[in-house]
């Protein structure tokens, strides 16, 4: 399964494509909430979650203050787009 370009929208990924993407970038799926996904990279971690119309990214103790940062991207972005947003980190 190929992905489509990356300056297509999200909203026009079939979800097995999404689900792909975001394990091509390391994110592994959560067993019990399937809508759920982890990532660590080397300086930091996330959870991401697909809501109907947005994902939410959720940067672990990534604040000054050891805080959660928390973003939300809708599907209209290109998925390029969310590539640099969400995986350049906090």
């Amino acid at each position: 399964m190929s992905l489509p370009p990356a300056d297509t929208p999200l909203y026009n990924h079939p979800l097995p494509e999404i689900e792909q993407w975001l394990r091509s970038k390391g994110c592994q799926q959560d067993r019990d909430n399937l809508h759920c996904w982890h990532v660590q990279i080397s300086t930091w971690k996330a959870d991401i979650w697909m809501e109907v119309d947005a994902l939410n990214v959720r940067y672990i103790a990534a604040g000054e203050d050891g805080r959660d940062l928390q973003r939300s991207f809708k599907y209209s972005l290109s998925r390029r787009d969310l590539d640099e947003a969400i995986f350049s980190g906090p």
